[in-house]
């Protein structure tokens, strides 16, 4: 069966204020959610990316092609509505951090993630006030409850757009810690993501690249890239 797809209905999209902030225009139509509510956007910066991808629609429309479209209909349709639950979800992250669990060894990879991931949870107890510990090995242990506490605060205290970016963020790393640190400006993003893939990096080295689970990481990253500029969008003047 052939793939279906809508056709180019608009000949251009504009960038208007609306109540709330900005949304997209179609040849003057303003956009909809799929959930049929306004596609209105916090910043001009968010709504300036969606109508290029808008823009960039050739003969058919291609969703697959318009990343900034898909996170604001989820902000609006999916995260808004459940805000406390998604919230919840992701401060879990803090109790199975990725960045807390150590292998036992080798020795160089046992060496590698303490040099690594040490400084990233030095800054969450340092910027955050939130220090989470690390364990040898994969065996569950809880982490400090007033630690888990400050950063579910942080965590309900993003908006639906930025909880929609922090959601990737974290998901995608497998960290809580990381995906507070994407939120700033201090790390680059792609050292960011380097840090959640030294697992596999370093089994990659020992025993060479698997091409299918290449392409699956490159999937991954740049949704996770997508997710840092989206949020960092959504702070835009």
């Amino acid at each position: 069966m052939s793939e279906w797809a809508p056709r180019r209905f608009y000949k251009d999209a504009t960038v208007e204020e609306a109540e709330g902030g900005f949304i997209v225009h179609l040849d003057g139509r303003p956009l909809r959610t799929p959930g049929k509510a306004a596609l209105v956007v916090p910043t001009r910066a968010i709504a300036e990316a969606m109508a290029g991808e808008w823009r960039a629609q050739e003969e058919k429309i291609d969703p697959r092609t318009m990343p900034f479209t898909r996170t604001a209909n989820s902000a609006i349709d999916k995260v808004a509505p459940q805000h406390p639950e998604v919230a919840d979800m992701l401060a879990e992250y803090g109790d199975s951090d990725l960045l807390c669990y150590r292998a036992e060894s080798p020795a160089e990879l046992v060496a590698r993630q303490a040099a690594q991931w040490d400084p990233l949870l030095e800054w969450a107890a340092r910027e955050m006030d939130a220090r989470l510990e690390p364990r040898a090995g994969i065996m569950h242990a809880p982490q400090p409850e007033e630690a888990l506490r400050v950063l579910a605060e942080r965590t309900h205290g993003f908006s639906a757009f930025e909880l929609a970016a922090f959601h990737d963020l974290v998901a995608l790393t497998g960290s809580l810690v990381l995906g507070f640190a994407a939120t700033g400006t201090l790390y680059p993003a792609e050292d960011l993501w380097a840090l959640s893939r030294l697992d596999e990096t370093f089994q990659a080295e020992l025993w060479g690249e698997d091409e299918e689970a290449q392409e699956a990481a490159e999937i991954k990253r740049q949704a996770f890239l997508h997710a840092h500029r989206f949020f960092a969008l959504c702070q835009a003047a």
